[in-house]
């Protein structure tokens, strides 16, 4: 069906003009109705943050989201224009916009003057309805809102005052669309006064003329909570115009940060080299960012973004996909030693407190690496440490010697005089081959991880290693040819006093 394209046709169509905002409630109860997702590509918000946006803008309210770095705000302000209608007229050449029935601008209501009913339409696509701005602090007025060009007023003969004059700001260019802007608090006051009347009254004056046009216009913000509420960089007045002030969050459970990584990590390459990433390799990523979240050396008040755990995985793949470029195998598991490799993804996506920034940033990434392996470990495998000789709450003593006793074997092959050491590049069958070596490490590893073949068992071996290094129970040291060495870990804590 072809879509009117003068004035007279548009109006023969029955069309009628909405504002945005009811176009805005209009579609989400229509989507509400059908059912399905709203917010497809946003995992872990659909009981906490989804439904306080669905109701801001049913409530047809401007709203802010506050959140830390990392947790969608952007994303989820961009998918708004979804709810739009796919297309809607304007007339053709007009700056602001303008509805056909609505003339806001001189060029329009020129262009009906002069053409009638005969006025051309153009129609405008729901993705060029959304217009966004990082605030920083050398955002004018004139980037928002406009100025007055003193040459087009010579060339035409115009006064200031007249709006043919006005160089359109972003703002008024997002006229029946929605406008956003992100880290508001950036923002100098002096601007945010400017937007004071946009919000409130839905009209513009530019420096001080009597120059008011009414816009139509969606207005949505992002924050850092910090910076919001206390440097108190948002003026009060239009902290008290802004609607709806929604509070977003880092996933809930270690599962949705799963869901989040895999959709964003690029992990489909096309070196010729297939890397499989195990379920508990998965898990030991989201770790890292939850340990990383709960760190005494990381300001939380900065966060750690979602983007950690993007960024680790795919570091992780590139180093298993480097590996099998360079042994010649064209399948490849990633391991826990690739995440010696990938710490970069760790060190560059956290910022450090004073304690933090002393013991170093390659140094506490390293140490987050650890504690995900540790937290993991913890959560797999039974404690080793549970008392043998007495009773402890809710774990009877022959659960605690069980506990014990399975990792005996490790332990005392180990104590025993071996050692083993783990090449980061060596081939897959090398690899296994070592750990199978170690006594009773197979059945553990098969009980707890459930490895789906062999080449995810020898890595459901290496994170049992790891975990008991650790838990402080076996020495391990990397040295400089890239070599992992676990070793006993009291023969090692006496070989350091030499012969004395």
């Amino acid at each position: 069906m072809s879509r009117p394209r003068t004035l007279g046709e548009l109006k023969a169509s029955g069309y009628r003009p909405r504002s945005v905002k009811d176009e805005l409630r209009e579609n989400v109860i229509a989507r509400l109705r059908a059912g399905g997702t709203l917010f497809p590509s946003v995992v872990g918000y659909e009981h906490t943050v989804e439904p306080q946006i669905v109701n801001a803008l049913l409530s047809k309210h401007d709203f802010i989201l506050l959140g830390l770095r990392g947790q969608a705000k952007t994303r989820i302000l961009r998918s708004l224009a979804q709810f739009l209608d796919e297309f809607v007229p304007a007339i053709d050449g007009c700056p602001l916009n303008s509805d056909p029935l609505i003339p806001l601008t001189h060029h329009a209501r020129q262009a009906i003057d002069v053409h009638g009913d005969a006025t051309p339409i153009r129609w405008l696509h729901r993705d060029e309805r959304y217009q966004e701005k990082l605030a920083t602090p050398d955002v004018t007025i004139a980037d928002l809102i406009g100025d007055i060009d003193p040459i087009k007023a010579a060339s035409l003969r115009l006064d200031y005052s007249d709006e043919r004059v006005i160089h359109y700001g972003i703002i008024p260019r997002s006229n029946r669309g929605i406008f956003a802007i992100n880290e508001l608090p950036d923002l100098q006051p002096r601007i945010q006064v400017g937007l004071l009347n946009i919000l409130e009254e839905k009209d513009f004056q530019i420096r001080g003329f009597p120059v008011r046009i009414p816009l139509d216009v969606a207005i949505v913000f992002s924050a850092n909570p910090e910076d919001y509420t206390n440097r108190g960089n948002i003026i009060t007045p239009l902290r008290d115009r802004i609607n709806s002030q929604i509070i977003t969050h880092y996933p809930l459970t270690r599962e949705q940060g799963i869901a989040i990584t895999q959709q964003e990590a690029w992990t489909q390459r096309s070196s010729g080299v297939t890397v499989e990433v195990p379920a508990f390799m998965r898990e030991l990523v989201e770790e890292v960012a939850i340990q990383a979240r709960r760190s005494e050396y990381v300001d939380q008040n900065s966060g750690v973004s979602a983007r950690l755990p993007i960024a680790l995985l795919e570091n992780l793949v590139s180093n298993a996909e480097r590996r099998g470029l360079r042994t010649g195998e064209d399948h490849v598991v990633t391991r826990v030693c690739d995440l010696q490799n990938a710490v970069s993804a760790v060190s560059g996506k956290v910022e450090l407190v004073l304690e933090g920034e002393q013991e170093g940033a390659l140094n506490v990434a390293r140490a987050l690496l650890g504690r995900g392996v540790k937290a993991l470990f913890a959560q797999r495998f039974p404690d080793a440490f549970k008392p043998k000789g007495r009773k402890q709450r809710g774990v009877t003593h022959d659960e605690g010697e069980q506990a014990t006793s399975e990792y005996r074997p490790i332990l005392e092959w180990f104590s025993n005089g071996n050692q083993l050491s783990i090449g980061d590049d060596v081939p897959g069958a090398d690899f296994a081959k070592a750990l199978h070596g170690v006594k009773g490490l197979p059945q553990l590893a098969s009980k707890y991880l459930e490895p789906k073949d062999a080449d995810e068992a020898a890595v459901a071996m290496e994170l049992i290693l790891e975990g008991l290094h650790q838990s402080s129970m076996l020495s391990r040291e990397r040295t400089d040819t890239a070599t992992t060495e676990y070793k006993d870990m009291l023969k090692s804590m006496l070989s350091g006093l030499g012969e004395d």
